[in-house]
């Protein structure tokens, strides 16, 4: 995707989770900016979203069982994992694009996270930077999702301005 192209989606999903946060819904929701690390492209570095609620644990995934969405490509450990969140991707996708939930808590992204590093929390998957990260969270997980949610979509609108990189 050339940079143009990934502004205007950027800008799509930004409005499209703004308009949602306005009118009630969640600004935690998956719709909005995904990360894709800093190399490669892939959601979750390639990790299998499903896998965190099936199998409790972060399974890589394959190109094999690949499946696009919100303009990004998404990798699954079998074909089952891909139709689940193809049916229903934001009960799986991670929360705040896939970027550190202490680092939104916070304000700010970071695009550095451990796909090892994570929590589920009232069924939402939460990705950190790393262990040590995910254990301070799920220590005090309701006082960081509520800091995470009111900065997400300040955080979300600085991000299709392209402000963290």
């Amino acid at each position: 995707m050339d940079s143009r192209s990934g502004t205007q989606c950027l800008r799509f999903l930004a409005t499209v989770g703004l308009a949602a946060w306005a009118v009630g819904g969640s600004p935690a929701v998956a719709d909005d900016s995904v990360n894709t690390g800093y190399f490669g492209g892939v959601a979750i570095m390639g990790y299998d979203t499903v896998a965190y609620f099936t199998d409790g644990k972060a399974t890589k995934g394959s190109e094999k069982f690949s499946y696009d969405w919100l303009g990004t490509p998404w990798h699954f450990a079998n074909s089952k994992h891909r139709e689940m969140f193809m049916s229903e991707p934001l009960k799986y996708a991670p929360q705040y694009g896939g970027y550190c939930t202490g680092e939104v808590s916070a304000g700010s992204v970071t695009v550095n996270v451990d796909p090892e590093a994570f929590k589920i929390i009232d069924g939402k998957l939460y990705l950190m930077y790393d262990k040590t990260d995910a254990n301070g969270f799920a220590a005090h997980p309701a006082d960081i999702v509520a800091k995470a949610d009111a900065k997400w979509p300040k955080v979300a609108a600085d991000l299709e301005r392209d402000q963290y990189h």
